[in-house]
């Protein structure tokens, strides 16, 4: 066995199989990071073991994660007495249309920093894995209809067109219901800002698959470079397409849709076939096991 050290790093090389991936673990007090790589080929072949030592920058994320959830939660209460007050000034008889204007401006703006503040909330959570889950059985064509009948006057609005499609009867999923309908609203609302008037719209859910059921959110809206598919599920990041349609958002949506549905043990990717051919999201959720 051969042992480098260098500061907070240490390099080992000696036989064993490699990791997939970095693995983090906690040991006397500190954060080390371990990775495991292959190193030469046949008989002389080994694996080249690599733990640093990353307890400051773990300790940095953790200060991090902690403020922004506290401050998303102390923004929430005075944004909602704004909301409140904007709502009833904008209702009052003794405004003139200019000053309604403005009323309304405030409520949009309030609207707008208390869904930044719930989303950097939701952020928080998931970063501290603090996400509660309340699986029950869920009927996943309810909670399609449900969004549905929620969504519809925003798609009336642009001129847009909703179709569900639901194959018959599908098993129910194994699912917290509010973080369902909590992805479907956030992937329809998406399709709805990144597509234009008099566009279709469609919200399918297939007969099951192995163990998992299939929901799948197209839309024909500005589509998706192969490039951008990579990484729409990161934080903060936005499309290029979304700033040429000035589509107002955080970037944090997608984030949270993926976090949500790995915590189910489901999975979520998304189809294009580039650039104004609009965009399919597909989510698959596991199904209750059978009795």
């Amino acid at each position: 066995m051969t042992l480098l050290a260098l500061g907070s790093l240490v390099v080992l090389l000696l036989g064993g199989p490699a990791l997939a991936a970095e693995v983090v673990v906690e040991r006397d007090g500190r954060t080390l990071a371990i990775t495991a790589a292959p190193l030469g080929q046949g008989e002389e072949a080994g694996t080249v073991w690599t733990v640093r030592d990353v307890s400051e920058r773990a300790r940095l994320e953790q200060l991090k994660s902690e403020f922004v959830a506290t401050a998303s939660h102390e923004l929430r209460s005075p944004l909602t007495s704004i909301k409140g007050f904007a709502e009833l000034l904008a209702l009052s008889d003794d405004l003139n249309d200019r000053e309604r204007e403005f009323a309304e401006m405030i409520l949009l703006s309030a609207d707008r920093m208390v869904e930044l503040a719930n989303d950097l909330l939701d952020v928080a959570s998931v970063e501290a894995g603090q996400i509660e889950l309340r699986r029950r059985p869920v009927d996943l064509g309810e909670a399609v209809d449900e969004v549905a009948a929620l969504m519809r006057p925003r798609f009336e609005e642009k001129g847009q067109r909703l179709d569900v499609d639901v194959e018959g009867r599908v098993p129910r999923a194994l699912a917290d219901p509010a973080r369902v309908r909590q992805v479907l609203t956030n992937l329809v609302d998406n399709a709805v800002k990144y597509s234009g008037t008099q566009v279709q719209v469609a919200v399918e859910l297939e007969q099951p698959e192995a163990a998992h059921a299939t929901l799948r959110v197209r839309d024909r809206g500005v589509g998706i470079s192969a490039g951008e598919l990579k990484r729409i599920f990161k934080r903060f990041y936005r499309v290029p397409g979304a700033v040429a349609i000035r589509v107002k958002g955080t970037g944090l949506g997608l984030f949270i849709v993926r976090s949500l549905i790995a915590r189910h043990g489901g999975k979520v990717f998304a189809e294009s076939e580039g650039p104004g051919h609009g965009s399919t999201f597909i989510v698959q959720l596991p199904l209750v096991a059978p009795q």
